[in-house]
């Protein structure tokens, strides 16, 4: 049990450690990485919970044939669009986007559109449009947006033939 959750965790584990020997070997280079952590984990804390609520409620209220139909294999141009709107229309982190495409992707949804939904997330989101547009202009942004849809349909379609190609294994019980 405890070597399973040391397993799990190490990355965090070591990064604590790494972080205790700053707090030693450099104090104040020790107690701003330990501030910035903390201010991400409040940043974290500040945005998680909502989105947990909400993929909560999308998990009860959206049936697994509705996001099927709208989203699944069969969907075509109406699911990639569906899956590019919901993505750009977004608020949040990126780490939030994940949760999300897991709630998707048990719904139903096809890989292909999960991918377009994290690209989209990432890169086009609405008001980073308008800010890019105020503060570098129009054609930048214009040009910036055009690439990256066609980046994010590139590598969709790209992640989704090798996903299909090379099926990840069914997790075991233990380690879901």
């Amino acid at each position: 049990m405890i070597l399973t959750l040391c397993r799990r965790y190490r990355m965090f584990l070591v990064l604590f450690g790494v972080n205790i020997a700053l707090l030693f070997l450099e104090p104040s280079v020790g107690r701003t990485a330990f501030a910035v952590t903390g201010a991400n984990v409040l940043e974290m804390l500040s945005f998680l919970p909502p989105i947990f609520i909400l993929l909560g409620l999308l998990d009860v209220w959206v049936d697994r044939e509705t996001m099927m139909k709208y989203m699944g294999q069969g969907s075509g141009a109406r699911g990639m669009l569906l899956a590019f709107i919901l993505g750009s229309a977004a608020a949040g982190p990126l780490y939030a986007a994940f949760p999300m495409a897991g709630v998707m992707m048990k719904k139903g949804a096809s890989m292909l559109n999960v991918f377009i939904f994290i690209g989209a997330w990432s890169t086009t989101k609405i008001p980073l449009i308008m800010f890019e547009t105020a503060t570098l202009g129009f054609r930048f942004m214009a040009l910036r947006l055009v690439f990256n849809i066609a980046g994010i349909f590139l590598i969709a379609f790209i992640l989704e033939n090798d996903v299909r190609r090379h099926p990840a294994p069914a997790p075991r019980e233990k380690e879901i």
